[in-house]
């Protein structure tokens, strides 16, 4: 933009409008120290201004207010903690919001009993937690020394048992034995099952092979040095511990262990853990060493186990009996953290909400300049130059909550500085202006492609959807999301359903454009609609199959659409198909048209006349003399009857032309046609002074614009003019705030560079690339014909082999065979026709907008406007948990 652009452009438009962007002022606030936590506070309760950063050469810890900052981030932390708690405890959320508390002004004391409440419960709830997790580890002690104590007991009595009724001696376990007998011959591992529990290795093999050990219940292993350890296990490791342990003690070991069946919860694990109760025996203190570094290595832990079966049996009554009593503590430290979690969950929500609208007031303070002298703090920031009294309101309302005396001081200022693009957009208009936005921000007072997308968008949409029923079905569902969008918020909050909500109003209007054009095409899902008297008239013998049959001309037009009699015509499919194809073309060049137009508001706008008479007429007269021809060829092909007869029955026209080899010999022979496709007097002369005219458009497009450029800046450059713009700025005489004063900086800018060579590459490029996008341009909205053709191709096949059999059929399955061919119909029109093929539309009309009709006049090059806005801060914080 020129250096006086902008600052004309805020002398002219105020109102508001979806056209252009509105008029943005950049602004100066010196506000009273006292008073900007409140300012702060109102102006983010309106999201009316966009602060700039006046502190960027600043590092972030080293700021005013980054104290605070970080005291906020520490109340936050706790407010995470305790709601991780809540989640973790099942006590439900409270959506609830204080909006006394949160929306009102409030107060630095206010701020402090909301932090130490918060402090409370925190210390509260973490020495609960912290209680309860030592808890839960005593009794997961306890838990584990039982199921040793049983096992432990349980071998030793089983061992016993068969020493009573001469069973094997010592209770050992069978090892095979080769034929020396020995026990190098036996396997790796051998195993003897009983149950549930698994015996590896041989107590012969813990003394000595030929040694006989006796067990006595209470005194295993005294006069023999044979001793064990005992312990849990996960259950996974067992297997590993066996190997290990045979493989390390070289089979002098005996263990035996049981699967305890109920899981164990552990603390420090997410989910509970299956484990195992192990004993293994083996003979002399440093094996038992090694045993028990190797199981511990594994994970195991390890309880001690007396050797009397008295102090067993005592040992596992007192561990029952404080398993008991620590259930007991533990359902009431429970019962405790649900009681205080309970009250934290019915003001946790206001918390957060209190807790980040703080954060992001201190956050935007490092922002602003801290006037010593002053004793205030100086910002800037840009904002609708419409909202600057609602501004100015604010900070009055934060003077009286501070109780200030002294007024925050506003000063407009002038500068040259772009400024970013705000659109003020409703429900209804946000989802269009978010597609114009994907492809690129308007620059600040370019024309706004928003407001023509509106119409456009969904009826392109429409064009290649055009269905009365499919159409009828997507505005029932739109039309249901609109209505009841306050029940169905909740669908903005889920990540794969957000784009449908928010596009709820783009969704009803492609419906209802599918439902016009879907009157116009006569489809219903595929099938015609007599709605009036047809124009042709079937002949009432129409022969054997295979037989061909001519309708008779009844005279007249249908007055809506196409005549449903084409549907059951053989050559249907050649006539929409000529039909659809030049009407893609002539409303293809309708919309390309209409954006080159748009570029005259724009030159006019930015005050570049030079623009709009070497750049829009150049254009406009090059798209006209050639695709502008053809769809004049094409609007007089359909409005001439090409078989009419005069009076001596002799035909009146040729046969119908082809409009494309027309075009083509145009270049290829102008200045001849042939009779054939000649369509009327003096087209040869018109069709040579076209071609002159485009080719004349080139080098006027290509060098004029340059040429002109380069006589103004050397007549500039020899008169000695520098450019200079001012930056005025709001100062005080000294005496006080309410002083201030209007002092101009005038500030020199650098002179540019103008390079004509550069230039001269840039507008060539855009010749060449204008010259070339009006073919491929006119060309890509073929895909209107296109894809309306597949859709209506693809309802009739689905209507055919799904449903229309089931008509046919006879019988008394019928009815049964219609309910489902319907379903099978519905359910695949609904995910193919109106899923899958409404995508596709979607996206094609999203191309014919961004490629063929923005890039005709739409820079967007511009910086979206983002004001300081609580209800943004709450969002993006919600949107991250």
């Amino acid at each position: 933009m020129s250096s006086r652009g902008w600052g004309l452009l805020r002398g002219r438009q105020k109102t508001a409008s979806i056209f252009r962007s509105e008029v943005m002022s950049l602004v100066q606030l010196y506000i009273p120290s006292d008073v900007a936590r409140y300012a702060v506070s109102q102006l983010g309760e309106i999201g009316l201004v966009q602060f700039r950063d006046l502190n960027s050469e600043v590092s972030a810890f080293q700021r005013s207010f980054v104290s605070d900052v970080r005291r906020f981030d520490e109340i936050e932390r706790k407010l995470r903690y305790l709601h991780g708690q809540l989640e973790r405890s099942g006590v439900d959320v409270y959506e609830f919001l204080d909006d006394g508390f949160v929306g009102s002004s409030r107060g630095p004391r206010d701020i402090d009993d909301m932090e130490e409440r918060i402090s409370a419960h925190d210390d509260r709830v973490q020495r609960l937690t912290a209680a309860y997790k030592n808890l839960q580890l005593k009794r997961l002690e306890l838990l584990e020394n039982k199921y040793v104590l049983e096992e432990v007991s349980s071998l030793f009595s089983e061992m016993s048992g068969r020493q009573a009724t001469g069973g094997p001696r010592g209770g050992r376990a069978s090892v095979a034995t080769g034929a020396t007998g020995g026990l190098d011959a036996a396997p790796l591992l051998a195993r003897v099952d009983t149950s549930s529990r698994r015996s590896i290795g041989s107590l012969d093999a813990v003394r000595g092979h030929d040694a006989e050990i006796d067990i006595e219940v209470g005194d295993v292993g005294r006069d023999i040095n044979v001793g064990f350890i005992a312990g849990v296990i996960p259950r996974e490791r067992i297997a590993t511990l066996e190997r290990v342990l045979w493989r390390s003690l070289r089979g002098n070991m005996f263990l035996n262990y049981v699967d305890i069946e109920d899981p164990i919860s552990d603390p420090k694990q997410e989910e509970p853990v299956y484990k195992s109760a192990f004993i293994v025996f083996a003979h002399g203190a440093s094996l038992r060493d090694r045993a028990t570094k190797i199981a511990e290595s594994l994970g195991a832990t390890l309880y001690q186990v007396d050797s009397s079966a008295e102090r067993r049996q005592e040992d596992l009554i007192d561990t029952m009996s404080r398993l008991d009593d620590l259930q007991q503590i533990l359902e009431n430290n429970a019962a405790a953290r649900v009681n205080e979690l309970t009250g934290v969950s019915e003001q946790i929500n206001t918390w957060f909400a209190v807790v980040r609208k703080e954060k992001a007031i201190y956050h935007t303070l490092n922002l602003f300049n801290y006037d010593a002298n002053r004793n205030c703090l100086i910002a800037e920031g840009w904002c609708a130059t419409n909202d600057i009294p609602a501004i100015q309101s604010a900070l009055h309302l934060a003077t009286e909550d501070a109780g200030s005396n002294v007024p925050t001081v506003l000063q407009e200022l002038r500068t040259t500085k772009e400024p970013p693009t705000f659109i003020r957009t409703n429900k209804f208009t946000d989802g269009f202006q978010n597609i114009v936005d994907a492809y690129g921000v308007p620059k600040a007072g370019e024309v706004n492609p928003g407001l023509f997308t509106c119409i456009t968008f969904p009826f392109l949409f429409a064009l290649m959807f055009g269905d009365l029923g499919h159409g009828a079905l997507m505005t029932l569902g739109a039309a249901l999301l609109c209505v009841y969008e306050q029940r169905l918020a909740w669908l903005a909050k889920s990540e794969s359903l957000r784009m449908f909500y928010s596009g709820r109003y783009i969704v009803l209007l492609m419906g209802l454009f599918s439902m016009f054009t879907g009157l116009l095409y006569n489809d219903l899902f595929s099938r015609a609609m007599p709605l009036f008297r047809s124009g042709w008239a079937w002949p009432a013998d129409r022969g054997g199959e295979g037989v061909t049959v001519e309708a008779t001309r009844l005279g007249g037009v249908y007055p809506i659409g196409i005549d449903p009699a084409w549907h059951h015509a053989s050559n249907s499919l050649l006539f929409t198909n000529s039909y659809k194809m030049k009407m893609s073309i002539v409303l293809g060049v309708v919309h390309m048209t209409l954006g080159i137009c748009l570029q005259v508001p724009n030159a006019l706008h930015f005050r570049k006349r030079i623009n709009i008479i070497h750049v829009f007429v150049p254009q406009v007269i090059f798209l006209f003399s050639i695709f502008g021809y053809l769809v004049f060829a094409i609007l007089f092909k359909w409005s001439t009857d090409w078989y009419a007869r005069d009076a001596a029955g002799e035909l009146t026209h040729i046969s119908p032309p082809s409009l494309l080899n027309m075009l083509i010999y145009m270049f290829l022979s102008p200045g001849h046609v042939s009779e054939s496709e000649r369509m009327f007097r003096g087209q040869a002369a018109l069709q040579t002074v076209l071609l002159l005219l485009a080719l004349a458009c080139v080098p006027w497009m290509l060098l004029v614009k340059p040429l002109i450029l380069r006589r103004e800046h050397q007549k500039i450059v020899s008169e000695g003019y520098g450019r200079i713009s001012s930056h005025v700025r709001a100062s005080s005489d000294g005496e006080g705030l309410g002083a201030a004063v209007i002092v101009a900086e005038q500030e020199e800018m650098e002179e540019d560079d103008f390079d004509f060579a550069d230039l001269m590459i840039n507008q060539s490029i855009h010749t060449i690339e204008f010259c070339l996008n009006s073919i491929s341009n006119t060309a890509s909205y073929l895909r209107l014909w296109a894809l309306s053709l597949a859709h209506a191709q693809l309802s009739e096949v689905l209507w055919t082999m799904t449903f229309m059999p089931t008509l046919k059929m006879s019988g008394s399955l019928q009815p049964a065979a219609i309910v489902c061919g319907f379903a099978v119909w519905f359910v695949l029109t609904v995910g193919i026709l109106i899923g899958m093929e409404g995508l596709s539309a979607f996206l094609h009309a999203l191309r014919l907008h961004w490629v063929e009709f923005n890039n005709k006049f739409y820079d967007g090059t511009g910086v979206k406007f983002e004001p300081f806005s609580f209800r943004a801060v709450l969002d993006e914080a919600e949107e991250q948990q």
